[in-house]
This record gives C-alpha cells, structure tokens and sequence, in this order.
C-alpha cells in the first residue's frame, strides 16, 4: 500500500487513471489498526487495483475537503471521482471486497 500524504494525494489519487483506493485512518482508530493487515493482502489480491492509505491526524483539511466524517473510511475512487465508501461499523473486509468487486 502508498502511504499518501497531503502533498501526494492529488498526484497519487485524484489524478490517477483507473481505480484508486483510499484508506483513511489515524493511530487513534483501533479498528483503523485492527483492518490494515487486511488491506494489506486485498492490495495483492487486486493489484489492478492501486491501493492508498491516508493519515488523516496529518491531514485534516484534506480528510474534511474528502468528506470524511468517520473512521475508519474506505473510498474508492475511478479516475479522479470518488465512485463509492464504506465507513464505520459497514467498514468490514467483506464488505470492502465487495464494493471493489462492484467496480471492477
């Protein structure tokens, strides 16, 4: 997974072609924490699939500017557009798998 920050992020995700997905999270987030591992091996499962994670301590304007309300969020973006998100409690493995299944 590319760790983005708020200097690569429009490079990284908004400007990308194809389909970008954004974990966002923080080190206060304990389910964050607990789905990382998890992110990590849907990254190789789906490699047409460029997988992102984002700090949102280091990056509150632009978690706000993303419409991120909540943690943890998982959005996933197609050329530039956000296309889709689980956030919260809906932030399982299943349902993250499902909704990059929808788009692919």
């Amino acid at each position: 997974m590319l760790e983005v920050t708020k200097d690569t992020f429009d490079q990284e995700v908004l400007q990308a072609s194809g389909l970008v997905l954004v974990d966002y999270w923080n080190e206060g987030c304990e389910p964050c924490k607990a789905l990382m591992p998890h992110m990590e091996e849907l990254a190789k499962k789906y490699p047409e699939v460029k997988f992102c994670k984002l700090n949102t301590s280091l990056a509150r304007r632009l978690a706000i500017s993303q419409r991120i309300l909540g943690l943890p969020t998982i959005s996933l973006y197609r050329n530039g557009e956000k296309i889709d998100e689980v956030t919260k409690e809906n932030a399982t493995i299943k349902n993250i798998e499902d909704m990059i299944k929808k788009y692919l």
